[in-house]
């Protein structure tokens, strides 16, 4: 099967909305990263999202809707609380946890009976939920654990010959995947951070609690948990600690690989690549350190390059934990996949 590109505009739209009508994958993009549609109440469509990506049944899929008022067609019930959340945080990068509803296909939320549900933030992504008439599971549109799609060409990369078709929308705006909230708990639990903050939600909710991290899918209610996710295929090592003795880090193993004659790429913020610049090393610049949105929004396409060279490995540098800062660690964490280096402690977890 050869995968269509489609225009975003209407004609687009119409041809993409009857493949999702006869059970077949479309990709498209969204605020966040592309999506990878099928409708979500069709059990048939949604298994043909697991085969395409090489997905385990153990990881739910998000379900997305055109708006607020759509909810009790996935849901069982929509608490006072997703009400207000959903009437001030959505269309965006925020997902909920909510009781399934009956006509959800236990396929999507891998056997639990909660569901993970969002309005995305792109007016493509709600034409296309409204033309199709459906609500539409949407993981992101790349191979399972892999790095997460920003353009159409990157869900190509991943996904040609395996799904039907691909809506060109540019880049993606934010870069990252939604926040998650699971709102089955008390008080709610930010269970992956993303586009909207924690600082963002305990404003407007007051107590929210962050999920301790999982080792492996079983029983997740949401996706992109696990450890080693949105990963590249060169090994990517993480240091964590203050800018100063972490950039210091950075020198000291980039030197040692160059001379053990290995082909390194550096993943850094501006500032942090300017001071390096004087390594014969591979580097991609993410945008000033100042600038969170920048980041964020070259994190997964900058990734995608550095990896296509097929450096040996790959070195970053965490950039804290506040506001967007969180999403950014928690992807470069999950990319890592255990190779983090504590500069308090020195220790290496492998």
């Amino acid at each position: 099967m050869q995968t269509q590109m489609l225009p975003a505009d209407p004609a687009g739209l119409a041809a993409a909305a009857a493949l999702l009508r006869q059970g077949q994958l479309v990709a498209f993009p969204t605020e966040t990263v592309y999506g990878l549609g099928a409708d979500a109440l069709c059990p048939e469509a949604v298994a043909a999202i697991f085969a395409a990506k090489g997905r385990p049944a153990e990881d739910p899929l998000i379900v997305h809707v055109a708006e607020l008022a759509a909810l009790p067609r996935v849901v069982a019930m929509v608490p006072p609380l997703a009400q207000q959340i959903g009437a001030a945080l959505w269309p965006g990068p925020l997902t909920l946890i909510l009781p399934r509803g009956p006509q959800v296909p236990l396929a999507v939320t891998a056997g639990r009976e909660t569901v993970a549900v969002r309005v995305p933030d792109h007016p493509l992504a709600r034409a296309l939920i409204t033309a199709t008439g459906r609500p539409l599971a949407a993981p992101s549109a790349n191979r399972f654990g892999h790095t997460s799609p920003t353009t159409a060409a990157h869900v190509l990369a991943d996904l040609d010959g395996r799904i039907a078709a691909v809506i060109d929308g540019g880049a993606t705006q934010l870069g990252l995947e939604s926040s998650v909230l699971d709102l089955t708990t008390s008080p709610p639990t930010l269970l992956r951070p993303g586009g909207v903050s924690l600082e963002q939600l305990r404003a407007l909710l007051g107590e929210v609690a962050l999920a301790p991290r999982q080792s492996s899918a079983a029983g997740m209610a949401s996706p992109g948990l696990l450890e080693r996710h949105y990963a590249p295929e060169s090994s990517l090592w993480l240091v964590v600690g203050p800018a100063d003795p972490a950039l210091a880090w950075l020198r000291s193993r980039t030197e040692q690989e160059l001379a053990a004659g290995r082909r390194v790429g550096l993943l850094l913020c501006d500032e942090d690549a300017q001071a390096l610049a004087h390594l014969a090393a591979d580097c991609e610049r993410l945008g000033s350190s100042s600038d969170l949105a920048q980041i964020a929004r070259q994190l997964y396409a900058a990734l995608r390059a550095l990896d296509a060279r097929q450096p040996d490995l790959i070195l970053a540098r965490d950039l804290g934990c506040n506001g967007l800062a969180r999403a950014i660690s928690d992807r470069l964490t999950r990319a890592a996949a255990g190779r983090v280096v504590h500069l308090k402690d020195t220790e290496t977890r492998r």
